[in-house]
């Protein structure tokens, strides 16, 4: 019973995880993408009719990155090209991609989908209760451990990450110093719709093969409050993606052990918790505002 929870967690926490990690490379760049659910989104549907068109689940996958990259360079042209409204610009992103995925979506709803095979390791997927849970998931599970050990090591340990985080601390001194503080908010965007496109691809090629319309149901938004609880730490951004997992799987046991409460109020756990914990965390300004990019939101012109 618990190994049963523990990969459920697992795979409930997976799309959130990498796509927060995405979105805080983009918010230390100094950029709000509030586009994220948006994103997922187009992932999800891209990756389930790649899936569908060419039998390959791995190619689903890569088109869900392609998708989110895709869709990502929409908001970066209209934010850092054209200068336009971040924050404005993410909310109308997520409406595109929902109002976009359910039109290129209709013709697969209700169409099976190829499920993203789990590996298998000779010797040691069959060891008991740890076998499955280190060496049976799927490829996408053990990338979001490495994206959240390379994006910490890339912030932290190399020059490019240091110049991503002046750009983001303060981009006329990043400017001023030689550094094209569009150019690496361009790559900052990209990455991350490739990672929330990957996590929108998860959920319909691996965590349930099939598509329905709007089947990201607001992780999208879950992944940008995980970076405000992450305080824009990767490490931190992966306990509260599978803390937020857990909330998740709870409310299926809830209601599967029968305890009474309304389903309708099982079912909105997951986000009243995003609540409670952004309500707790704005408490402590200090170290918010101590861990927030400067430049956050703020949009830059050279020529200015």
């Amino acid at each position: 019973m618990l190994e049963a929870i523990i990969l459920t967690i697992i795979t409930a926490a997976t799309p959130l995880l990498l796509a927060a990690i995405g979105e805080l490379v983009v918010e230390k760049s100094g950029v709000l993408n509030l586009g994220v659910e948006g994103m997922m989104v187009m992932g999800a549907v891209a990756g389930f009719a790649v899936t569908i068109s060419t039998g390959s689940p791995l190619l689903g996958i890569v088109g869900g990155a392609i998708a989110g990259m895709l869709v990502s360079l929409i908001f970066a042209f209209v934010t850092l090209t054209l200068v336009a409204n971040q924050v404005a610009s993410g909310l109308a992103l997520t409406l595109f991609g929902l109002g976009l995925s359910g039109l290129m979506g209709e013709s697969f709803v209700g169409q099976p989908g190829i499920k993203l095979q789990s590996l298998d390791v000779p010797g040691l997927t069959s060891l008991p209760f740890v076998g499955k849970i280190l060496f049976g998931q799927d490829i996408l599970v053990y990338l979001s451990f490495a994206a959240v050990f390379a994006v910490s090591w890339f912030l932290n340990r190399t020059r490019a990450g240091l110049i991503l985080r002046a750009v983001g601390d303060n981009h006329t001194s990043a400017h001023a110093l030689g550094y094209s503080v569009i150019g690496v908010r361009y790559l900052a965007v990209i990455f991350g719709g490739a990672m929330a496109g990957l996590g929108g691809a998860y959920l319909s090629v691996a965590y349930t093969p099939l598509w329905v319309e709007n089947m990201t149901a607001g992780r999208g938004w879950i992944a940008l409050a995980l970076v405000v609880f992450a305080s824009w730490m990767p490490w931190r951004a992966a306990i509260g993606a599978y803390l937020f997992g857990a909330v998740t799987v709870l409310q299926f046991h809830a209601q599967a052990l029968g305890l009474g409460f309304p389903s309708q109020f099982l079912a909105m756990l997951p986000y009243l918790a995003t609540v409670i914990v952004l309500v707790a965390i704005s408490g402590n300004r200090r170290a918010t505002l101590f861990n927030t990019p400067a430049s956050l939101g703020k949009s830059f012109v050279p020529d200015r």
